[in-house]
């Protein structure tokens, strides 16, 4: 019985932690990318990638996933179509 009240809460937790990364990389998409000229070298695009890999995978694993993408979206980290794992 307290083992299931305990995941109930761990996953609460994780959906809110998620939540709350995911809402700036969607203002970022409602409010900035509109105005900017298309600039990421991938499909799909670094910050749906983000907001992907964040709701798969969680905000610990989905951070790095991020982090590794947008570090790799330059002229020499090349470009094409790169999904979440």
């Amino acid at each position: 019985m307290q083992r299931a009240w305990w995941r109930g809460l761990k996953a609460g937790i994780r959906r809110v932690m998620v939540w709350i990364l995911v809402l700036p990389i969607r203002c970022y998409q409602l409010f900035i990318s509109p105005l900017t000229l298309p600039s990421c070298r991938f499909t799909p695009t670094c910050s749906s990638y983000c907001k992907e890999a964040l709701i798969k995978h969680g905000p610990l694993k989905g951070t790095y996933l991020c982090v590794r993408r947008v570090l790799r979206c330059n002229p020499w980290g090349g470009s094409g179509y790169d999904p979440v794992p």
